[in-house]
């Protein structure tokens, strides 16, 4: 009977202690806004890694920005990792070339941004390099290994947000072709994860303002670049699966310089719920892309809205847990459904 106590006392240390230890990493992106913050303040017990997207790189390699205390006191006082962006500003293609080819440049980047870990006590570094050209891909992986041995060093981590794919294959149609050439084709995702702790694969953004109508982050697609960066052979245990919270709106407009044109813009949640309101229109789960929408008629045009709310979130949150994950990395503070806040389990502290 003492054995059969003790043993089961064991199995359930066992059982708790693996599943503390699948707890997943969240890390959540902030924005310099003020609404951003206050949303860290309130949920930052359920928060792993703070990432505010504060800091970029200038065409001589400094870095300039800075981040709210606010911030970084709740982050101290709840164990949160302090892991700032660090960006080309505007998503800038030729500033990315330069820090990236010329030997002077790159090794002052480097350079700062150990020192800029190092002298302000952060955890880590996270990348936000995009719109880098296809032909830049070796040297942007050489930029990347030379910042992970200098930020190891001073006993900081390194990692990068990377613009997902589901194939090397540019694509046969003009727009795909130049999605590769200068968003998506430069991230050598494997040669990265090796010399980083790990990647933040967004998974967002797969229609945008610039696109036709449709999901922000349609479960098909989020599932087929998370199956073709794990093909290429990086861990699961180094890729934090993007989310996002924000909406997408398209609707036409017109501008003296453009004239007529369909236009689209993320807004939040809540002004999505907003929007419905006022147009007193339910939106429809779709459940193949696993996000609800809605289409209206406005004076005889159609006007469309896809939403990433708690079920949407929940939905793509589930993939972190089928495919043994680190975790997942969300886009952003303070856009989100209330609600996402209930349908979050443990996080790895």
């Amino acid at each position: 009977m003492r054995y059969r106590f003790a043993r089961s006392v064991a199995a359930v240390a066992l059982l708790a202690g693996h599943a503390a230890a699948q707890a997943p990493e969240a890390l959540w992106y902030a924005t310099g806004r003020d609404a951003s913050t206050q949303a860290f303040l309130a949920h930052a017990d359920k928060i792993s890694i703070v990432s505010p997207q504060v800091f970029t790189f200038d065409s001589t390699g400094a870095i300039r920005g800075r981040i709210d205390p606010r911030m970084v006191a709740t982050a101290r006082v709840q164990k949160v990792k302090l892991i700032p962006l660090v960006m080309n500003p505007g998503f800038n293609q030729e500033m990315v070339h330069h820090i990236v080819s010329v030997p002077e440049v790159r090794q002052r980047a480097v350079r700062n941004v150990a020192a800029l870990c190092r002298d302000n006590h952060f955890d880590g570094i996270q990348y936000d390099i995009e719109n880098v050209a296809v032909a830049d891909k070796a040297g942007l992986t050489t930029f990347v290994r030379a910042s992970a041995d200098a930020l190891h060093q001073v006993g900081c981590t390194l990692s990068a947000a990377v613009v997902p794919r589901a194939s090397d294959e540019p694509g046969s149609d003009a727009f795909h072709k130049w999605m590769f050439a200068n968003w998506r084709g430069a991230y050598d995702y494997k040669a990265l994860a090796d010399a980083m702790d790990f990647i933040s694969y967004m998974t967002y953004a797969e229609h945008t303002g610039g696109t036709t109508p449709g999901p922000v982050a349609g479960y098909p697609w989020v599932e087929d670049d998370l199956k073709f960066i794990l093909s290429l052979g990086v861990p699961a245990s180094k890729i934090s699966l993007g989310l996002a919270t924000y909406s997408d709106y398209w609707y036409p407009t017109y501008d003296a310089k453009k004239g007529e044109h369909a236009t689209g813009r993320d807004i939040s949640f809540r002004q999505a719920d907003s929007l419905l309101r006022a147009k007193r229109i339910q939106a429809t789960w779709d459940d193949t892309q696993k996000a609800p929408w809605a289409m209206w008629d406005e004076s005889g045009v159609m006007e469309y809205l896809w939403v990433e709310d708690a079920r949407a979130f929940q939905a793509k949150l589930a993939l972190v847990s089928q495919y043994h994950l680190r975790g997942y990395s969300v886009w952003v503070l303070g856009l989100e459904d209330p609600k996402t806040w209930d349908v979050i389990g443990a996080v790895a502290k």
